[in-house]
This record gives C-alpha cells, sequence and structure tokens, in this order.
C-alpha cells in the first residue's frame, strides 16, 4: 500500500506520494498550510482515474481533464502531471528514461493513490 509523506519545507508544506517500495512516484507544489496540502491530496486521489496524453507522440490525441499528461523534457527524460477537472497541475513525477518506466509511474499512481494512507513527517 502506497503512502502519501506531508512533511515541511523552508517556505510551505508538500507531499510525496510514495509507492510500497518506498520510491516516490509523484510530487506536489509547495502549500502554505497543512490544510491545503491535504486538500491537493484528496484532489490527486479523485483525479487520478484520469486517461492518460501521450504528448511525445506526433498529432497525439487530447483527452478531458482529469488527465496524466506525458511529455519529455529538455533533458530527454519522460515524466508526468496529473490534472484536474479544472486543468491545474496537482501532482508531477520526476524524470524517467523510458517512457514505458514513465507509464508504469502513472499505473503506480492510479494503484496507490486511492487508498494510501497519509503520514507527516517531522
Amino acid at each position: 500500500m502506497g503512502k502519501f509523506v506531508i512533511k515541511k519545507t523552508a517556505t510551505g508544506v508538500k507531499f510525496n506520494l510514495k509507492a510500497t517500495n518506498g520510491e516516490i512516484i509523484a510530487s506536489s507544489q509547495i502549500y502554505k498550510s497543512p490544510i491545503s496540502c491535504k486538500k491537493g491530496i484528496a484532489s490527486v486521489i479523485k483525479n487520478s482515474v484520469g486517461e492518460i496524453e501521450d504528448q511525445t507522440k506526433e498529432d497525439f490525441e487530447k483527452v478531458k481533464h482529469p488527465k496524466f499528461e506525458v511529455y519529455q523534457d529538455k533533458a530527454g527524460e519522460f515524466r508526468f502531471r496529473l490534472k484536474a477537472t479544472n486543468g491545474q497541475i496537482i501532482a508531477v513525477s520526476e524524470g524517467y528514461k523510458a517512457l514505458k518506466s514513465c507509464l508504469n509511474g502513472i499505473a503506480s499512481v492510479k494503484k496507490n493513490a486511492v487508498d494510501a494512507k497519509i503520514v507527516e513527517e517531522e
């Protein structure tokens, strides 16, 4: 079972969604308060049912929000961002060397976010 780990930063609070093996599969923006961070987690849980829009393909098919956008960054790594129904980015991935690994990351978010426990890091 995955878990959302809330941690304080120098400028606020953020969360990481971790898979059962402890690997970070998605991260949030910096929130001003733990309450708004927990609302962000609720949004990830609600929106993790989204379809995948693979922007690495030429003439890719656009899908409705919520969605996972897959893209290639400037370094050539594959990444995804989860967008809520309002189009706001609510979680992002780290870089992956292979597209398949990135898609596996999305599958892991879909699997782990639904019943992940929420823990606060000291």
